[in-house]
């Protein structure tokens, strides 16, 4: 069972060269779970099934099951666009078996993932010691700075309830983090949809017991509508009352590579922590987030785990261990297809990918705002466009996105706006054209 196999390895290698020449990508569709069930009838034996029938089955009947992600015309939630080398790379590192917890077991990886780390950091205006580990998701993310916020405010306040201030626009992630790790939320009311220092302020000023309140989240694009929040006036608040300043930019945070859009992330060089997934418009695989913080000795002292077993990890040095930085213990070296990719590309096709998903968007705006039965809801800051047919009822964009699927004609599925069923695109993808959104939008005519 662990030997070579080389025919195996053809036929696999057979299928990942015809799957990564795909241009463009499918969109391809949900399946029927009667007809999924059938096909994998009988598949697992306890003598085992031929692997070029069991690849076939793969092929065949369960890849175009999924709706392809990867697809210039799947516009939906937020796509994910990872290049060919890190895709390449991506197979590199699941051969190899990386444990990539520790200095100790993996030093070439995490030297990797820690280049990249610090260029994200750069990027940010953060301090030269900040750093960090790659995690699986925005989620484990958000999950693992608000511990480290949390655990670090305990110091100061070991008793009573304690408080994390959030807009009322921020990820569903967040939320279900202070759940998790039992800590109240001071729900701030956004002005437009955004955060700003004023209303963070104006919160505190008005909350009965404002010294509860230990921390803020703060968000450099909203997975809606991609508005980056007023981080400068909520950092100067932070900095006044002795709060942590959590940046979520699981999604948004990639603008940093683009120039026309820099000014907007004025403030975020004062974060505490910082979020972004570069699964998302970073162009790596899924099952890659980047978790920065600006003092990672708070983190260690929070997420390091003591057992006798992990003793040799922790010797003093140089050593750089990802396990201490969050919750997790063991963990794929999921930073390498994207520092693989960064270093064969240059950071200069990144930034003209990520441009080009932001004129789209502004072209996109134009067109509808043109239209004589399509209303702009407004003018998109990131790549995000929200839009409604005049006219329409929920249920018309709901019959409306089945038939764009089912047409394979683009994957667009609407989205609740103050309220409101609409319509909305996120272009991530460099290969959406105009053409692709002309062809989409002639469908609401």
């Amino acid at each position: 069972m662990h030997s070579y196999d080389e025919r195996l390895t053809d036929l696999v290698f057979s299928y990942m060269r015809e799957r990564l020449a795909l241009d463009p990508v499918p969109l391809d569709n949900p399946g029927v779970k009667d007809k999924l069930d059938a096909a994998l009838a009988g598949l697992i034996t306890p003598g085992g099934t031929d692997p070029e029938k069991v690849l076939d089955v793969y092929a065949t009947q369960l890849a175009p099951a999924v709706i392809s992600a990867d697809s210039p015309r799947f516009l939906s939630f937020v796509p994910a666009a990872p290049t060919k080398a890190a895709l390449l790379f991506d197979m590199v590192v699941s051969c190899a078996s990386l444990q990539g917890i520790s200095w100790l077991e993996a030093s070439g990886a995490i030297a990797a993932e820690n280049q990249v780390l610090r260029l994200l950091a750069d990027r940010a205006g953060m301090p030269v010691g900040a750093g960090g580990c790659f995690v699986s998701g925005g989620s484990a993310g958000n999950l693992s700075a608000l511990v480290v916020a949390r655990d670090t405010a305990r110091r100061a306040r070991p008793e009573g309830r304690l408080r994390v201030a959030v807009s009322d626009q921020a990820h569903s992630s967040i939320s279900n983090t202070l759940r998790i790790i039992d800590v109240d939320a001071l729900v701030v009311p956004s002005s437009d949809h955004r955060l700003t220092g004023e209303a963070l302020r104006a919160a505190l000023a008005a909350d009965p017991d404002p010294s509860t309140v230990v921390a803020v989240v703060a968000t450099s694009g909203t997975t809606n509508a991609g508005i980056i929040d007023d981080l400068a006036g909520i950092a100067e608040v932070a900095r006044e009352r002795g709060l942590w300043f959590h940046v979520d930019g699981a999604y948004g945070g990639a603008g940093l590579f683009a120039p026309s859009i820099r000014h907007r992330y004025a403030g975020i060089e004062h974060a505490d922590s910082f979020v972004v997934d570069p699964h998302k418009w970073l162009f790596a695989p899924f099952d890659c987030a980047a978790l920065l913080y600006r003092d990672p000795r708070l983190a260690r002292a929070v997420h390091t785990q003591d057992a006798s077993y992990l003793d040799v990890l922790h010797a003093e040095g140089d050593e750089w261990n990802p396990t201490d930085y969050a919750y997790h213990l063991t963990r794929r070296a999921r930073g390498l297809p994207l520092w693989f990719s960064l270093a064969v590309n240059g950071t200069d096709a990144y930034t003209e990918a990520i441009e080009k998903g932001l004129t789209l968007a502004r072209e996109t705006a134009a067109l509808i705002d043109g239209s004589g039965h399509l209303e702009l809801i407004r003018e998109p800051e990131l790549s995000a466009v929200l839009f409604r047919r005049t006219g329409w009822t929920a249920r018309d964009y709901y019959e409306w996105s089945e038939r764009l699927l089912a047409g394979q004609i683009g994957f667009v599925t609407p989205t609740g706006w103050e309220g409101e069923t609409v319509a909305r695109f996120a272009f991530l993808h460099p290969g959406t054209s105009m053409e692709i959104v002309e062809e989409i939008l002639a469908t609401m005519a």
